[in-house]
C-alpha cells in the first residue's frame, strides 16, 4: 500500500444478507392477443372485471402477469385483488388479497407492456382456483385480451375488486389483461408449455369445467404426484405456424410465449393443421411438409438453446372438416412421420392415433369427435392426454 492511502476497513457483519431464494414457475397463463373488431370489447370504464382460473401446481406465493403488449395506450388500473375459490365458486372467507406492483395498488401499465406484481402472500395447493378482480376507473378500450376463454368472467360497476359476490354483474367470455399467474415454491418448479391452436386453447371443451388437453394433463401430472410441474396453455385459436392467422404466427410468437415463460422446461407443440387446411380452403398454396418441419425445427433449435425439451405431437385427423383436402391431408401425414420418427426432437406424442377412427384414420372416431370433424369433445381431450407418455417430462 502507498503511503497516504487511506485505509479501507470493511465491517463484514454489516454487509446485508442475501434475500431467501425465489423459486418462481408459471401455472397458468394465456397467449396475449389484440381485440379483434369482430368481437368489441365491453366499456369497462368505472367497472370490475373477475376472472376465475384454474392454476396447475401450488405454491406457498404467487404473482400476476398482467399484459398491456398489444395495446397502443397505457393502462391505468384502479385496484387489483386476488382470492380462492371454492368448488361452488364462492370466495373462499378470509382469502382475499390485495396486489401491489412495486408497492404500487393502483399501477399503470405502459403502452406495449407487461407488468409483473410483487409477490402476495397466499398459499394456494395444485388446480386451485382463483379470482382476479380488476377495477378500470378510465375503462380499458385498447385492452390487450385472450380472444377465447373456455370460462366464463363477470363484470359489475364501481370498484367491487374486494367483494365477495359481485352486485349487478354481467357475464363476458374472453380473458382480458391477466395473462399469467406464477407460484413460488421451496425447491425449483418446472413448466409444461402447451403450444398450438385451437385445439390446446380448447374450442368445443365444455365451458367452465377445466376439460381442455392441457387442463387434463395437469391433473394427470398432479395425479402422479409432480406437485412441482405445472401447465401453461398457450394455444390461440385459429393460429398457424407459418402464416399470419389468429394472433402472429408460431415462430414469431415462440420466444415471448414460451422462450419467456418462467420455470419452462418442455414444450409440447400441436400445431399445423391451420396451414394446410387454411390454404385448402383458400386455394392458395399448400405448405410442404419440409416447410412445416423446417418450422419445427426452428423451434427445437431455440428451445435448446434455453435448455427446454421439445416434444411435438402429430397433427390430428380431419376428414370431414370444411378445409379438409387431399393434397393436404398428404402433407398431413408426411409430417406425421417425420414427428414419430426424428431424432432432433426430445420426444413425440401420437395425438392422432389417440383419436382417430380405426376403420378411417383419416377421421376422428365418433366418441371423440365435437360434431366439426376438427376439434375433440371432453373425452376426445383426455384419450390425448392418456397418449402422453409422463416420461418424456421429466
Amino acid at each position: 500500500m502507498k503511503a497516504g492511502w487511506p485505509l479501507l476497513i470493511v465491517a463484514v457483519g454489516a454487509l446485508p444478507m442475501p434475500a431467501a431464494a425465489q423459486f418462481w414457475s408459471r401455472s397458468w397463463a394465456v397467449a396475449p392477443q389484440a381485440a379483434s373488431t369482430r368481437d368489441p370489447l365491453p366499456d369497462l370504464k368505472g367497472k370490475t372485471l373477475r376472472q376465475v382460473v384454474r392454476i396447475s401446481s401450488g405454491g406457498t406465493r404467487i404473482r400476476l402477469r398482467l399484459s398491456n403488449e398489444l395495446s397502443a395506450t397505457a393502462l391505468k388500473i384502479g385496484s387489483v385483488h386476488v382470492a380462492l375459490v371454492d368448488a361452488g365458486g364462492r370466495i373462499v372467507p378470509g382469502s382475499d388479497r390485495a396486489v401491489t406492483f412495486g408497492g404500487v395498488a393502483a399501477p399503470v401499465v405502459p403502452d406495449r407492456a407487461p407488468l409483473v406484481s410483487d409477490a402476495v402472500a397466499l398459499r394456494v395447493t395444485p388446480l386451485a382456483h382463483i379470482a382476479v378482480s380488476l377495477y378500470f376507473p378510465d375503462g380499458a378500450a385498447d385492452a390487450t385480451v385472450h380472444g377465447y376463454a373456455a370460462a366464463t368472467a363477470a363484470i359489475a360497476s364501481g370498484d367491487q375488486t374486494a367483494a365477495a359476490t359481485l352486485t349487478d354483474a354481467t357475464p363476458f367470455k374472453q380473458r382480458m389483461i391477466v395473462d399469467g399467474i406464477d407460484v413460488e415454491t421451496a425447491r425449483p418448479g418446472s413448466t409444461v408449455v402447451a403450444f398450438g391452436d385451437s385445439i390446446t386453447d380448447g374450442v368445443r371443451a365444455t365451458a367452465d369445467a377445466d376439460t381442455r388437453w392441457p387442463d387434463d394433463l395437469a391433473a394427470a401430472l398432479q395425479k402422479a404426484g409432480r406437485a412441482d410441474v405445472g401447465v401453461a396453455n398457450l394455444g390461440i385459436s385459429g393460429n398457424r405456424v407459418l402464416a399470419e392467422g389468429a394472433g402472429p404466427n408460431a415462430l414469431a410468437r415462440f420466444d415471448r410465449d414460451v422462450l419467456a415463460t418462467p420455470g419452462v422446461s418442455h414444450v409440447i407443440v400441436l400445431e399445423g393443421v391451420n396451414d394446410i387446411g387454411g390454404a385448402t380452403r383458400d386455394k392458395t398454396p399448400i405448405p410442404t411438409a419440409a416447410d412445416l418441419i423446417g418450422a419445427y425445427r426452428q423451434m427445437i433449435a431455440r428451445a435448446h438453446d434455453r435448455h427446454a425439451k421439445m416434444i411435438f405431437a402429430t397433427i390430428l385427423p380431419y376428414k370431414g372438416a370444411g378445409y379438409w383436402g387431399a393434397e393436404a391431408e398428404g402433407v398431413r401425414k408426411q409430417v406425421n412421420a417425420w414427428i414419430l420418427t426424428n431424432h432432433e426432437a426430445d420426444g413425440a406424442v401420437d395425438f392422432a392415433r389417440a383419436v382417430a377412427d380405426p376403420a378411417d384414420p383419416d377421421r376422428f372416431a365418433p366418441a371423440y369427435n365435437s360434431g366439426d370433424a376438427l376439434h375433440p369433445n371432453d373425452a376426445g381431450f383426455r384419450a390425448m392426454v392418456a397418449a402422453i407418455d409422463l416420461k418424456l417430462l421429466r
